[in-house]
């Protein structure tokens, strides 16, 4: 093999490797994420080890799609959701003081498609 067609290989793996980086990082993490312009998460603690975020969902309120690292959550005040991820479509009901985890990074959008407001606090680790 020619040191023309090792350059050209080595530079397509590295455009290819460069491209997904880039589609990972073109979501926004949970607190550049809003609605329609609006935010819906707020910074209650931010330090080297831990992040916590207060996330507010009135009805008709959703969060755009948007990634998260590792986290753990806790439901302060349930709700009904439209959940929309890798997996499709789907709603649920989510009962006050249900709490959530997930080791790696995930991505979706939500909506509050019940009749009360939701409130979640999500701890990402950094």
């Amino acid at each position: 093999m020619t040191k023309k067609y090792i350059l050209l290989f080595f530079t397509l793996g590295l455009v290819v490797l460069i491209s997904g980086c880039k589609t990972k990082n073109s979501l926004p993490d949970p607190l550049e994420a809003g609605w329609k312009g609006n935010t819906v998460c707020e910074v209650l603690q931010d330090n080297k080890e831990l992040r916590i975020l207060k996330c507010t969902f009135a009805p008709g309120v959703g969060h755009e799609k948007h990634y998260h690292n590792p986290h753990f959550g806790y439901t302060l005040a349930g709700g009904k959701f439209r959940i929309t991820d890798t997996t499709g479509i789907r709603e649920i009901d989510v009962p006050t003081g249900y709490s959530f985890s997930n080791e790696k990074v995930t991505s979706h959008e939500v909506l509050n498609i019940g009749k009360t407001t939701a409130v979640f606090l999500i701890m990402e680790y950094k």
